[in-house]
């Protein structure tokens, strides 16, 4: 599956940002889904992942009640609805995907595809 991450940008801290990352090749409603983030200097972290039919949603402790993860299969298009932003967000966030599509997992390695990424900077 080739992926297509896009959304980020500038954006004033409490202000909102939604990623879009599109699918294409593998069947995309079969995946897991999930969202990274890197910061400069900084380890590649776990943002959130949801699972083949949306069911089942797994998010970071630092990003729970401000970021939402969800998917439209018919687009073949998953989501990261980013609200109240802080400066500690700011990374270079990629997507990615899990043949395992019943699982919502934390574990990047556990991703066989990924995408390029999109810049997400938060001004104080």
């Amino acid at each position: 599956v080739q992926l297509q991450a896009s959304g980020g940008g500038l954006v004033q801290a409490g202000g909102s940002l939604r990623l879009s990352c599109a699918a294409s090749g593998r069947t995309f409603s079969s995946n897991g889904m999930g969202w990274f983030r890197q910061a400069p200097a900084k380890e590649r972290e776990f943002v959130a992942a949801i699972n083949w039919n949306g069911g089942s949603l797994n998010y970071a402790d630092p990003v729970k009640g401000r970021f939402t993860i969800s998917r439209d299969n018919a687009k073949n298009t998953v989501y990261l609805q980013m609200n109240s932003l802080k400066p500690e967000d700011t990374a270079v966030y990629y997507c990615a995907a899990d043949k395992r599509g019943w699982v919502t997992e934390s574990d990047a390695d556990k991703y066989d595809a990924w995408g390029q990424g999109t810049q997400v900077t938060v001004s104080s």
